[in-house]
């Protein structure tokens, strides 16, 4: 790895190169800032100054300059950036505008009634004064009273209601309530039988339904909170300590880190949360900075409930469209959420009122020092024993959202091997059904799901997580190769082996050739550079080394899985397209699956050689076990991008072991 001073002198020869830029120049891609929410707010609101307009701002993000300006831009960031603009969704009189607005103008560029099929992301304020409707309302306080529940201990949950082949509906949410006494994990004391309709546009309940009675489940064994726990208590770990006596290693200049070989722009965005942006990896033989992801972030979550019946089979929730991932990030818990050496960064979005909110410490970034190794090797016996080991160190990037009852936990990991690795760990509260079942022999039905406690099942269910990731491996043209792996059987007496397997490769043309189901013979996945080859002729490139496989087991034709067609294949590749970013398309909430990823990718465009785009679909299947009851250990998953020839060597084979600083008390164990 080069030192500082090196890496400072060649850092112009990069195309990516931003650290030059002064601090108080804005990036071109940074998120907007919380005076640019603001007068967003009071440019949109002066076209719409009756207040019987019932004005709400659905969405507002940075409207991203067209790749091709950005990367003029990159070559000369002395020069004046692009216009700034804000992208802007609305509710006006019952109807969703798409709105462009223009900083430098201070104008609408303009304003138009989107007539399509689907509403925009709801918001926080809408969902909260959805939820205090059952309050006064007359039918619900009857219901409660006559489960001999108290109205001041229920509290009541938002949930989206799909389509299910209606010719028309209105915007609308359901919600399912929960009895609080005696725990605050209320989602473990679900009252069944009771759903509302909460029309947002009137804002008032619709609909009511109050089907049966169920055992509300006991509040006993519930909490997670430490302080009401009894023992026995399970095990303590000792205490650790993290210590960086030069600081950390990574810079950061307004929205752009650097650190190690790499340089990145770290972004957000209320819909999907962090976006990584022109992450750029040093090469020392080289001696320059060299292009490997455009922009990356995950464009949907889709959470399918495997409940058919009347009260539950709506639950199938596409969490960053719907319910907004940025907007659901939470401040970040210092030594629990992230360890001692992290930097914290804050984040911002707007309110439905157009007035910017502040999320504390809603990223982390923090070098990672694990214990893991990143080369060895031993030699023994034919040479005089020679050990090589060099440590691990990489950098993490941090946001954990939560929606409803989940926590979701996001990392992009930088390795100097060139290896970017993203992770996902889900935890939180299951969503559980009241039922009237104490013991699996009770059970004389399929309940949809695993009986965890006394009148408690966690239903099955599933997460898709559908990752955008715009390539650009040593530069915008690339294509996407697969290696199948074939069997080959021996035909002549030339070797006592029977068969052996080799690598056929098959680059794709179009889009349809790319899309991928993965399996147990699942090929290498690579994105190369066809016009940038290494000295032994190979094409330079990145492997997509996939993660946790699982494809969806529903029809179809079955209306969540027409609206979440884009995980019915594991990999999509499509050519760039600025408009083509949410793979659950622009308007998600009762949308009809006419405008996503697998509808784009029907026009099976051409992608050898050109700019082009890498869909992939983390998946899990989840059975809910005891194990995850009241509160759930994190299940963990993940995939990385590995390099593939696009160095000449192995990039880390120089690279020094980080200085051991000794600690108090340290000893070494003989």
């Amino acid at each position: 790895m080069a030192s500082t001073l090196t890496l400072m002198v060649f850092l112009l020869l990069s195309l990516y190169t931003f650290s030059l830029v002064s601090s108080h120049q804005y990036h071109p891609l940074d998120p907007l800032t919380p005076s640019e929410f603001t007068l967003v707010r009071t440019i949109v609101k002066k076209s719409y100054p009756s207040p019987n307009h019932n004005l709400t701002f659905q969405y507002i993000g940075l409207d991203e300059p067209d790749k091709p300006t950005i990367l003029s831009w990159l070559s000369n960031p002395a020069s004046k950036p692009p216009p700034r603009r804000a992208s802007v969704i609305t509710r006006v009189e019952k109807q969703s505008h798409e709105i462009m607005v223009e900083f430098s103008t201070r104008s609408i560029v303009y304003d138009n009634v989107y007539l399509g099929h689907g509403y925009p992301l709801l918001t926080l304020d809408e969902q909260s004064a959805a939820t205090e409707l059952p309050e006064t309302y007359e039918p619900f306080i009857k219901s409660i009273e006559k489960r001999g529940l108290k109205l001041s201990e229920v509290v009541c949950s938002t949930y989206t209601t799909g389509w299910y082949g209606e010719a028309k509906s209105k915007r609308v949410l359901k919600l399912q309530c929960y009895y609080k006494e005696g725990t605050v994990n209320f989602y473990m004391r679900p009252v069944e039988g009771i759903l509302l309709v909460v029309d947002l546009d009137e804002m008032k309940i619709v609909e009511y339904y109050d089907r049966s009675i169920a055992p509300v489940p006991k509040a006993e064994g519930t909490d997670y909170q430490a302080s009401t726990q009894k023992p026995p208590f399970g095990p303590h770990p000792n205490g650790a300590t993290f210590f960086q006596p030069d600081g950390p290693g990574f810079k950061i200049d307004g929205h752009i880190i650097s650190w190690a070989n790499w340089i990145f722009h770290l972004g957000f965005d209320v819909r999907v949360g962090p976006i990584i942006s022109t992450a750029s990896i040093y090469d020392v033989e080289k001696q320059t900075y060299r292009q490997v992801l455009y922009r990356g972030y995950i464009s949907e979550l889709f959470v399918p409930y495997m409940d058919p019946t009347e009260d539950w089979y709506y639950k199938t929730f596409f969490d960053c469209g719907e319910f907004g991932f940025g907007q659901s990030a939470v401040s970040l818990q210092p030594f629990a959420d992230c360890p001692a050496n992290a930097v914290f960064r804050d984040a911002y979005y707007a309110g439905e009122d157009g007035v910017p909110v502040k999320i504390s410490n809603a990223l982390c970034i923090f070098e990672r020092y694990a214990g893991n190794i990143m080369w060895r090797h031993t030699e023994l016996g034919i040479l005089d024993e020679i050990r090589e080991v060099r440590p691990e160190v990489s950098l993490v990037v941090r946001m954990v959202a939560v929606v409803g009852n989940y926590d979701y936990i996001i990392d992009w990991e930088f390795k100097p091997s060139g290896t970017i690795k993203l992770g996902v760990g889900l935890t939180g509260i299951l969503e559980v059904k009241g039922v009237i079942y104490t013991h699996t022999d009770e059970i004389r039905e399929d309940v949809h799901g695993t009986l965890l406690a006394n009148n408690t099942i966690g239903i099955y269910h599933d997460h898709f997580l559908t990752y955008y990731l715009d390539l650009d491996v040593d530069g915008e043209a690339n294509s996407f190769v697969k290696n199948n792996l074939e069997m080959i059987r021996t035909t002549n007496q030339s070797s006592p082996r029977k068969s052996y397997w080799t690598v056929v490769s098959e680059t794709a043309k179009t889009e349809g050739e790319a899309r991928i189901q993965l399996g147990l013979n699942q090929p290498e996945l690579i994105v190369v550079n066809p016009n940038k080859k290494t000295k032994v002729g190979n094409n330079v490139g990145y492997r997509l080394i996939p993660g946790s496989v699982a494809h969806p087991l529903l029809s179809y034709d079955d209306y969540p899985q027409i609206r979440g067609a884009f995980t019915n294949k594991n990999v999509w590749v499509t050519p760039y397209n600025k408009s083509e970013k949410w793979a659950g398309g622009a308007f998600v909430d009762q949308s009809r699956g006419e405008d996503t990823l697998a509808v784009w990718s029907l026009r099976n465009r051409e992608i050898e050689n050109k700019d082009i785009v890498l869909w992939y679909t983390i998946g899990f299947h989840h059975v809910p076990s005891q194990d995850e009851f009241p509160v759930m250990p994190t299940l963990s998953g993940g995939f990385e991008l590995r390099p593939n020839n696009f160095f000449e060597s192995n990039p880390v084979l120089k690279t020094r072991a980080p200085s051991v600083v000794a600690g108090p008390n340290c000893t070494t164990q003989g």
